[in-house]
């Protein structure tokens, strides 16, 4: 429980660290230089996401409390949507004239998706940890950034239809495959 633990942390601690530390990253970037302070944040990110794998596939979980009986179904469904926010942070879209911070919103949509399947405490650590520093990036973020000015511009109907194709494939795949990285199947489970 530890390593999941410390990869939380060391996660948030290095993506927190502009929004709430800029003064402090500055200095660091100004000492090491920008490509070098890139690679050691890059490398932290590596090691933290290492930590929690290897801490979720390590913990014997506990149990802390019943998630609903819908929490399954639910969280599966909120899943297209937190892949049509991922997609929807990296170029134009509808959405982006609703939600301001469409990846930050994403990890905090599937946080919560899995609380709601999951009552363990490894999953307790997990997505509450991330789904925490998500909902502080949100605010620390919009509070550097100013006023929100939505995008001028946004994606054709064509080009959203090929984002909604795009995330229900991801979603398929990631459906799949989820036994090999978090040791838990979803088919038959």
């Amino acid at each position: 429980m530890g390593a999941l633990i410390a990869g939380v942390l060391l996660w948030s601690i290095v993506h927190l660290n502009k929004s709430v530390a800029p003064d402090f990253q500055k200095t660091l970037q100004d000492k090491l230089g920008k490509g070098p302070h890139r690679g050691l944040a890059a490398l932290l990110i590596i090691v933290s996401v290492a930590l929690m794998i290897y801490g979720w596939r390590t913990a014997e979980p506990a149990f802390v409390y019943d998630p609903p009986s819908w929490g399954r179904h639910l969280n599966m469904l909120l899943m297209v949507f937190v892949i049509l926010l991922f997609g929807a942070s990296h170029g134009k879209s509808q959405i982006r004239q609703w939600v301001r911070h469409p990846m930050l919103t994403g990890l905090l949509v599937w946080a919560i998706g899995h609380l709601l399947a999951n009552g363990d405490s490894r999953s307790l650590i997990l997505f509450g940890g991330l789904g925490l520093w998500a909902l502080i990036s949100i605010f620390t973020v919009s509070r550097n950034e100013g006023g929100w000015v939505k995008p001028t511009e946004t994606a054709s109907v064509g080009r959203e239809i090929l984002g909604l194709v795009i995330a229900l494939v991801l979603y398929g795949v990631l459906f799949m495959t989820h036994r090999y990285y978090t040791g838990i199947p979803l088919v038959g489970a």
